[in-house]
Formats: C-alpha cells, structure tokens, sequence
C-alpha cells in the first residue's frame, strides 16, 4: 500500500515530500491522476497540477472531476493510471460526490492493487477511517452543506489525518479533547509537511504530532 499525505503549503515547502513520493512509483514513463475536490475550479487546479509536477518531468496527465457525469472510457484510463491526488478542497462535499458516483471502492482496489494514491488535506483525510477531522475546530473547519451523517471515508489506514495544523494552544485544546472520542490516534502536520506510508513503513517529512487520549506526542522525535 503505497500512500502520501500532503498538508498543504507551497511547492517549494513540499519538495522533499514530492520527491518520496514519485520515488514509490514504479514506472519510468508514469500517468498522474488529479481528482479534484470539486469541479468549480477544478481545472485552474488541474493546470498547476500538471506544471507542478511537469517540473520532475512527467508528461503524461488525466484529469477527473467527479461531480459531474463521466464516461466509462475515462474511468478505466484513470484507475490504470500510475499515481492519482486527491485535491484539497470541502471534504464533506468531496466525499458526498465520491460516494454517489460509486468510486470508494474503485480508489480501494486501485490502491491494494499497487497504485500510487496521494492526498492534499481533504485527499489525505478521505484515505484515514472517517472525516471527522475536517469538522473542527469551530474556527477552521469545512461546512457540511450535504449534510452528511455517515462519515467513514476510504479506511486506509488506522490514524485519522489532521492538516494545516499550527503548534498553538487553541489547536491542542481541541485536538487533545478530540483524540478522547476516538480510538485512533490524530497525526496533525503543519504545512509544508507529509506523511509517506509505503507498505508497512511510515515516514514523516518535516515535522508532525500525535494526539492520542489526550496525550500529544512528537511523532519524529
């Protein structure tokens, strides 16, 4: 199971996550995926997408929104593709369109398959157990317009994903009352930092936290 979680920050912060990332791709020539968390600006974001990346020299890209209809031809390019990102975005609606278009299963089997799948925020969320991190704290979270009440998302891995966090008071708070409702631990990176699980090795890039029953932890000490 080859996975990356990506923050957030700009593309000179993330250097080193990118190139852990790329280095779990197994071809020489490979097609990148970009799922955008919603439509609406979806391809200004697939544009920086593509030049991002381009930098690294890829040269061959899909690009798959999934809040609108889509043909089966486009689907099976996508899910042979060699690494897809998940966009960063409302998590809630993000999951609702990946939900009613039926695809969680088909972003599961691409994964066990040897697929390459990376997540920026709301995409790093939606491969953890639930997305109920994207619901607080009250002063930085997503609004749950859909109205969404099942909240298990992909179940990739055993620990929920907390982006964009900030090493302040206001944030512990929260984020060590939360980690008391749930039996898996909260791993919360600021911008510019990531998380890389290859297999059964987990590397953190820059620098990250663990909230678990309270307790905060520095996860690379």
């Amino acid at each position: 199971m080859k996975l990356v979680f990506y923050s957030g920050g700009s593309d000179e912060e993330n250097v080193a996550l990118d190139e852990e990332a790329l280095a779990l791709i197994d071809s020489s020539n490979p097609t990148l995926t970009f799922i955008p968390s919603s439509s609406y600006d979806g391809e200004y974001e697939f544009q920086e997408f593509v030049e991002h990346y381009q930098k690294y020299g890829i040269t061959r890209f899909l690009y798959f929104p999934v809040d609108i209809p889509h043909d089966n031809v486009l689907l099976r390019e996508v899910f042979q593709s060699d690494f897809i990102h998940l966009g960063g975005g409302n998590t809630y609606y993000f999951l609702y369109s990946l939900r009613k278009r039926g695809l969680l299963g088909f972003l599961k089997e691409f994964v066990l398959s040897g697929g390459v799948l990376s997540g920026l925020s709301a995409g790093g969320i939606l491969m953890t157990p639930n997305i109920k991190t994207a619901g607080y704290p009250s002063f930085d979270r997503d609004e749950n317009e859909e109205g969404i009440t099942n909240l298990r998302s992909l179940g990739l891995v055993r620990f929920e994903f907390f982006p964009h966090y900030k090493n302040s008071i206001r944030y512990d708070t929260e984020l060590r009352r939360q980690s008391k409702l749930t039996k898996n631990p909260i791993f919360a990176l600021p911008d510019g930092c990531g998380l890389v699980k290859n297999n059964e090795s987990l590397l953190i890039v820059g620098r990250g936290w663990s909230f678990h029953q309270g307790v905060k932890t520095l996860l690379n000490s």
